[in-house]
């Protein structure tokens, strides 16, 4: 696994559906979720469609569905991913596994279900983004589940619930709990290609363990 370091005019057009973006940010509730999850990722979305606005030009520009605050209002909402680089941290661009989209990936389910959420204005879920991030008290004994422990619930999204959810709706992974993957979770999945690209930020920024966890382990 290795990171590159990237500008992103360069590879805007390699930007596919189902790519993961992943935030490292530097507010207080940024760095409270990094704490949390002993990560270098705070938030993540994931790329929702990609578009020639000018063929004449070959202007192209991509879209970035996530759950977030922006411009007013908390929750999920599409924009574009060039106004996101804005962004006060780090932003790094995770590509999905090739051979995982030609075989598991729905592309036309995924758009259809995240873009259902927007257009429902879901709202971000706090309560469940905390409780994700504090694994300590999610199992008792004899399989019961303790207070920390989120049921899977699509009435309010964070950030990672969101895009596990359409993922897992598209197919490429199955039988998970997307109310319980954190940000650094998703990052970890195995599903990406060996390679994952900073965008800006911090050069010494890692995303640790990359590609290196089976999402088997986030099982119902």
């Amino acid at each position: 696994m290795k990171k590159e370091q990237v500008q992103y005019a360069d590879v805007r057009e390699l930007m596919q559906p189902g790519d993961i973006i992943a935030f490292g940010g530097k507010g207080e509730f940024s760095e409270i979720i990094k704490f949390a999850t002993m990560g270098s990722v705070s938030h993540v979305g994931t790329i929702l469609q990609t578009k020639i606005i000018d063929e004449a030009s070959n202007r192209f520009f991509n879209n970035i569905i996530e759950s977030t605050s922006l411009n007013g209002f908390s929750g999920v909402s599409v924009s574009r991913f060039s106004d996101r680089l804005h962004y006060d941290g780090e932003v790094w661009w995770l590509p999905l596994r090739q051979n995982l989209r030609a075989t598991k990936f729905n592309k036309v389910v995924f758009f259809n279900f995240l873009f259902e959420q927007a257009e429902q204005h879901k709202e971000y879920d706090t309560v469940q983004a905390i409780k994700s991030a504090l694994d300590a008290l999610d199992k008792l004994p004899f399989g019961k589940h303790g207070p920390t422990y989120n049921q899977e619930d699509y009435t309010k999204f964070f950030c990672s619930e969101l895009v596990a959810a359409g993922l897992k709706k598209a197919g490429l992974v199955t039988d998970i709990n997307a109310s319980e993957v954190t940000p650094i979770d998703l990052c970890r999945w195995s599903i990406y290609e060996d390679t994952y690209y900073q965008l800006k930020g911090d050069p010494t920024k890692d995303i640790s363990r990359f590609n290196t966890l089976d999402p088997a382990l986030w099982r119902v």
